[in-house]
Order: structure tokens, then C-alpha cells, then sequence
């Protein structure tokens, strides 16, 4: 049993630790003292003098008093934390549930409560991050890498933020059956980034959004580094898309690396500031990866025996019409270009290249970016 388990393992009234885990998650403590307390409750639930028993819990006098002062309101506290879950669809669900993720025992402090949407997959699990402000080429290669991942049957773990978190969240859900996890820097019902509530609902029904935060608590920039120790956790490993040198998703990284789990990174140019931090993993010993297969082959035997042999094959794509073929070939992988120089490369009037552009986004071998501008979609079955 780990020790994350084991904090909560000693018989108590029914609902009496769970309540008091949940209103200890909802209080105003900082998060540390909060996944600190949730560890040592059997140590101090049953009262006592706090200066007397906050140095043998590394905690402060004023944090065990506040604690304990909790105690008698928890149940009140947690019923109304878990209507407020209820209203939207969630459950709550804490350290030593069985329902709570194993991997995040290996934590030093794993958060005391989830709130939940959708249900979190058992399947083994990879994490895909990068940068927020991620170009064409990062997007393809993180919903490719997505699709193809949940596709060999891994549960796809990102961040929700916009960027390469969320094209490899999409790209999961693309996947036949694919599953994916969005962990949240916010509580539930904040629809933060802005207008994704509709990947959100996605995302629960395939898989789970959770967060660590209570209901309605806004996204700050301290509970960022706190909800990639999740990310990291959940994951056999993480894959590094893009990450400028100061990036989130090295902490990600660096993270996964502390708990034993494997790091892998795609490669990018040199003169890319927002490939410098992918770079420096595949320099210092990071695996560089330019395929999913090459993820799915160095996970430990353990974990790729409980995947599915092959993954499923696609249907064969319909044949392309004259101008389609030749606005398609004009197309470079991840590099977008505007409909005008599509048209000059391909020889044909706009009219008719806007025409097969529209065909093959259609199809799902174009991509449309803002501007507009269009790139292939490059296959990596």
C-alpha cells in the first residue's frame, strides 16, 4: 500500500476523513500545507495542541490551527463542494478511493481531491505538452502524434491550454475509441482558455477533465507548475513538443523525469526560439522521437503488452480530382501558405485552387489556419 494510501487506511466514523480531506482542499491554506495535511491527517485529525504537533509535520502552528478549526465544518463544506460538482456533472474523488489515479502515489504531495468530469482511463497513459504559441508544423505534429497515440491505444494526457495541448487533445479524440485526459490550471465551470467549453465536453465524454482546484476557482499563474505534476504523473512519459527555454512544459518535464518516467522530444530548428527547450531535452539525453511507434517502442514490456497489437487500419481515401491532385502537391507538410501562392505553385486560377482546398480540408488532407493559410495533413500510420 503506498503512502498516499495508507494516510487514510485507519478505521474512522464513515465520510469523516473524505469530508475533511475535501473541505481541507476548499479552504484558503496554501497548496502545499494542503497536500502536506492531506498525507499526515490520521497524525492530527484527532486534535491536539498545534505547536506542539506542527514541527513533527514540517507545518506551521498557524496552518495545523487553521486545519484543525476545519475539522468541525468539514461535512457541511464537502456536501456543498460536492453539489457544486454535481451541477456540473462531476464527482470528487479522494486520496484513497479506489477510483483515485494510481500513479499519482508517487507524488511527494499528491493532491488530496479531484473533481472529475467523464472518467479517467485506466489505459497506460502518455503526456503530450508544448507551447501555447505553437506554429503550424507543432499543431500537425502534436494532433498527429495525439491520433496516432490514442489510436495504439494510450490514453493521451495534456494540459487544456491553447496550442499543442489542445491539438493533441483533438488529435486523441480523432483516434477511433481514443481517449484523453485535459488536467486543468482552474477549477471546474471556468471556461478558461476562452470559448473551449466545446473541446471540454469532448474531452469528458472520451476521457476526463479534471483539476485539483475547486469549483469556479479561477486560472492563476502559480497553479500552473501545480497542475503539471499531475500531468507528469499521469504519464508513462512526456512528449515535448515545442518549449521556448523558460517553458511550462520543461517544468512538465523535469517533473516526469524526478518521478522515473521516460521523456521524449520532437526536434526543431535551431533558430526557433520555441525550440530551444525540446532541443536542450534531446541534448541532454532525452529520446528523439519523430514517430508515435517510437514512443510505443520504448515504454517498459509491462506496460506495452496491455496494448492492443495493431493499431486499426484507416479506410482507403477516395482518389483525388485533377485539381485537387495538383493544389495537394503544391502543398508543403506543416509549412502553411496563403491561397494566392498555392495558386502560383500549382499553375491554377484561385478560383479553382480555393475550390480543391476547400475539397481536401473536406477530406481531412488540408489544414485551414487563420489568415488564411493551408497546409498538408501528413499521415503517420
Amino acid at each position: 500500500m503506498s503512502r498516499a494510501i495508507a494516510a487514510t487506511a485507519p478505521a474512522r466514523a464513515p465520510g469523516e476523513v473524505e469530508d475533511v480531506l475535501i473541505a481541507l482542499n476548499a479552504s484558503p491554506l496554501p497548496r502545499g500545507a494542503i497536500c502536506a495535511l492531506a498525507l499526515e491527517i490520521e497524525s492530527w485529525l484527532g486534535g491536539g495542541e498545534p505547536k506542539l504537533l506542527a514541527p513533527r509535520l514540517g507545518l506551521s502552528p498557524e496552518h495545523l490551527g487553521a486545519a484543525l478549526e476545519i475539522v468541525s465544518r468539514a461535512r457541511a463544506i464537502a456536501e456543498g463542494e460536492r453539489r457544486r460538482a454535481a451541477d456540473l456533472d462531476a464527482s470528487i474523488v479522494t486520496l484513497g478511493d479506489a477510483a483515485y489515479p494510481e500513479p499519482l502515489a508517487d507524488l511527494a504531495l499528491p493532491p488530496p481531491v479531484l473533481y472529475c468530469r467523464g472518467r479517467l482511463p485506466e489505459a497506460p497513459a502518455v503526456a503530450v505538452v508544448g507551447s501555447r504559441r505553437a506554429d503550424c508544423y507543432a499543431l500537425e505534429v502534436a494532433e498527429s502524434f495525439g491520433r496516432e497515440l490514442a489510436a495504439r491505444g494510450l490514453t493521451v494526457v495534456s494540459g487544456f491550454a491553447r496550442g499543442v495541448d489542445a491539438a493533441a487533445h483533438r488529435g486523441a479524440l480523432a483516434a477511433d475509441g481514443g481517449r484523453t485526459v485535459a488536467v486543468l490550471g482552474c477549477g471546474l465551470g471556468i471556461d478558461y482558455p476562452r470559448r473551449s467549453r466545446r473541446l471540454a465536453d469532448r474531452v469528458a465524454a472520451a476521457g476526463a477533465v479534471v483539476t485539483e482546484l475547486p469549483v469556479g476557482i479561477p486560472p492563476h499563474a502559480r497553479h500552473f507548475p501545480v497542475r503539471n505534476r499531475i500531468i507528469a504523473a499521469l504519464g508513462a512519459g512526456t512528449l515535448v513538443v515545442r518549449a521556448t527555454e523558460r517553458s511550462g512544459s520543461l517544468i512538465t518535464a523535469r517533473l516526469a523525469l524526478e518521478l522515473g518516467r521516460l521523456i521524449w522530444a520532437i526536434p526543431g530548428r535551431i533558430f526557433d526560439d520555441r525550440a530551444v527547450g525540446a532541443n536542450a531535452l534531446i541534448r541532454d539525453g532525452a529520446f528523439l522521437v519523430q514517430h508515435p511507434r517510437e514512443i510505443v517502442e520504448t515504454l517498459p514490456l509491462a506496460l506495452r503488452e496491455r496494448l492492443p497489437a495493431e493499431p486499426p487500419r484507416e479506410a482507403l481515401e477516395p482518389p483525388l480530382a485533377a485539381d485537387e491532385r495538383r493544389v495537394y502537391a503544391a502543398l508543403a507538410p506543416a509549412e502553411a501558405a496563403t491561397p494566392e501562392a498555392i495558386a502560383e505553385r500549382a499553375g491554377l486560377a484561385i478560383d479553382r485552387v480555393l475550390a480543391a482546398l476547400l475539397e481536401l480540408e473536406l477530406g481531412g488532407r488540408a489544414r485551414r489556419y487563420p489568415g488564411p493559410a493551408y497546409c498538408r495533413r501528413r499521415p503517420l500510420a
